[in-house]
């Protein structure tokens, strides 16, 4: 399983209404789309984490394919007034917003 973390801020009390629209984007057939296989969301203080588990490592060449789709193009403007870059002056897509994994452990089978 390959997994990516978005970080970001995202205005305090807020969370309802982040969840509500990913709840109904992931209604649709965009997760599968994506190769998505679980889609978690966490909040601290105005930080959002947006953790996304897929399969294989190809789930930024399928997000990539799926930019265009008018979905994603509305969930993405949906979440604007919600969710801001961390740091604007160097983000330019979601991947300058992923956290880099430095460390992993999994228990033994």
């Amino acid at each position: 399983m390959h997994s990516t973390l978005i970080v970001a801020r995202m205005v305090p009390g807020s969370t309802a209404d982040v969840a509500k629209l990913f709840a109904d984007f992931d209604a649709t057939d965009m997760p599968h789309r994506m190769g998505t296989r679980r889609r978690q969301l966490f909040a601290y203080d105005d930080l959002y984490f947006h953790l996304q588990d897929f399969d294989e490592d190809n789930g930024g060449e399928l997000i990539q394919g799926a930019r265009k789709d008018p979905r994603f193009v509305r969930i993405s403007d949906d979440l604007k007034p919600f969710i801001t870059p961390y740091d604007p002056e160097t983000w330019r897509s979601p991947a300058d917003a992923m956290a880099r994994r430095f460390y992993r452990w999994d228990a033994s089978a």
